[in-house]
């Protein structure tokens, strides 16, 4: 339902199937499209900073999705001019390491300014798109603060030691642009629309991969990155034969010889 009381009735995405909406409590916004869940994130206030209680309802959404099989990847997105202007002080500790712990696929959809925490938490998904306008930056340092979400970890290892360095020393924000110039966003939109198209293709690519396969893929690239890269080799070549036995491998190699689409199950 809308504020006017009228049933709200959902669009066709151009890139998949209907969305439906499966939840609008306050401050977080769930829809789906097929099996990807997209949470969109409303924050009240002029600085659009998350609070407890949409931080609750997000750890809420972080175990259900890793427990419902028919989910295959989870989008995490913001609002209007704000992906996230940062967390209140009461918000869980647990919400950052709690998303980057999902097994799935992850995208932050940054539709606007990624600030603080707010940035800390889009680093902790697998890929972000970002609109080419959309402000990042880790300001703590200037306030006599330190990142503490992960934020002085996972910055240099997507962007490198200078680029996080920099960032994290002087507080300034970047422009999306130059974000992805560093290797911090993986896909960048120029406009709205842009950016609403280039996300619906990177879910598109996503779902129409096993399952199973992208998840272990996700397993071997996160837990190999601290490894030697003999031990991640291993790490790979274990996972490579646990994949060996699953039905989805049997249908990839099936639909493959018979020149058809596979249909994946996840099992």
């Amino acid at each position: 339902m809308d504020k006017t009381g009228s049933k709200a009735t959902p669009t066709r995405s151009k890139y998949g199937a209907t969305p439906t909406i499966i939840g609008n409590r306050d401050e977080i916004d769930l829809t789906r499209t097929g099996g990807c869940v997209t949470a969109r994130m409303i924050m009240a206030g002029a600085r659009h900073r998350m609070t407890s209680a949409g931080a609750n309802r997000l750890l809420d959404l972080f175990e259900q999705v890793e427990d419902d099989d028919s989910i295959r990847m989870l989008a995490l997105t913001g609002t209007g001019a704000w992906f996230c202007g940062g967390f209140n002080h009461d918000v869980d500790p647990r919400l950052v390491e709690s998303f980057a712990a999902i097994s799935k696929p992850t995208v932050a959809i940054l539709n606007g300014d990624a600030i603080d925490e707010g940035l800390e938490l889009a680093m902790a998904a697998d890929i972000r798109v970002a609109r080419s306008s959309s402000r990042l930056a880790l300001g703590q340092l200037p306030r006599g603060e330190l990142p503490h979400f992960g934020g002085t970890q996972r910055l240099p290892r997507l962007a490198g030691a200078a680029s996080a360095l920099k960032m994290l020393l002087t507080g300034a924000a970047i422009e999306a642009s130059e974000g992805y110039r560093i290797g911090l966003v993986t896909y960048l939109a120029n406009s709205e629309r842009d950016l609403a198209r280039t996300a619906a293709k990177v879910a598109e690519s996503i779902l129409t991969r096993a399952p199973l396969a992208a998840r272990l893929a996700k397993d071997a690239v996160l837990k190999g990155y601290d490894m030697t890269i003999d031990q991640g080799v291993r790490l790979e070549e274990d996972l490579y034969a646990l994949l060996q036995t699953t039905a989805d491998r049997a249908e990839g190699v099936a639909s493959f010889l018979e020149k058809r689409k596979p249909i994946f199950r996840g099992v």
